[in-house]
């Protein structure tokens, strides 16, 4: 069975562009997104990884890590990254480790279901949907995911607004309405009683009896 939504995000340790890491101690205390692709110098991961790159700055304000993995060697993502610096025009100073085993993109179930591995020749092909997003709590807890098929190249700005959600509902009775970007009203939990709400967030904005929207503090 897959990795579903507060199970423990599987540990590992494996070496990277940045040296052996642990994952689980490399995530510290804050959140950090594992990011997947099927292999170094194809057209759409590079596009991928340098949407990341750009992004590095919008990561760091939300207190966010990001890892990519790959099934190729550190010595090939070393030489990869000055291909995709040059794509975006920015520093890939996040780490990029190294999955030859497959045994993360095995952990996280990233493999298609009809996958084989053959020793010698192996082609993206081969590992077709490891493109995938993990979210993962400063509790070590998967948060969300997201995969794509190899074809599709992932919106990085979702993946951003993804996370923005993440943390705005966890550990507090919110959940945020389809579309919602940081600064529009949240949802109050069911759990919650109208009063209740209304005396901790204030005036709420009740459109159905199930539907009550609120300003977050």
């Amino acid at each position: 069975m897959g990795l579903r939504i507060n199970d423990i995000a599987p540990d590992f340790t494996a070496e990277s562009t940045d040296g052996t890491i642990r994952f689980h101690d490399w995530i510290g205390d804050g959140y950090a997104i594992l990011f997947s692709h099927p292999r170094d110098f194809t057209p759409v991961c590079t596009t991928e990884f340098g949407a990341v790159a750009q992004l590095a700055a919008e990561f760091e304000k939300r207190g966010t890590k990001v890892m990519g993995v790959s099934v190729d060697s550190v010595e090939d993502h070393a030489k990869w990254k000055r291909d995709i610096e040059a794509f975006a025009g920015a520093p890939a100073n996040f780490p990029i480790i190294d999955d030859t085993s497959l045994a993360v993109a095995k952990a996280y179930d990233m493999l298609p279901a009809d996958y084989y591995l053959p020793t010698e020749g192996r082609t993206p092909a081969h590992s077709a949907t490891v493109r995938t997003v993990y979210i993962i709590g400063p509790d070590k807890k998967v948060r969300l995911t997201m995969t794509y098929p190899m074809s599709i190249g992932r919106n990085f700005a979702e993946i951003l607004r993804a996370l923005d959600a993440v943390r705005a509902t966890d550990g507090v009775p919110f959940a945020t309405p389809a579309n919602w970007v940081p600064g529009q009203d949240v949802i109050v939990a069911l759990s919650v009683p109208t009063a209740e709400a209304e005396e901790r967030f204030g005036k709420l904005d009740i459109k159905l009896p199930y539907l009550r929207f609120a300003k977050r503090p």
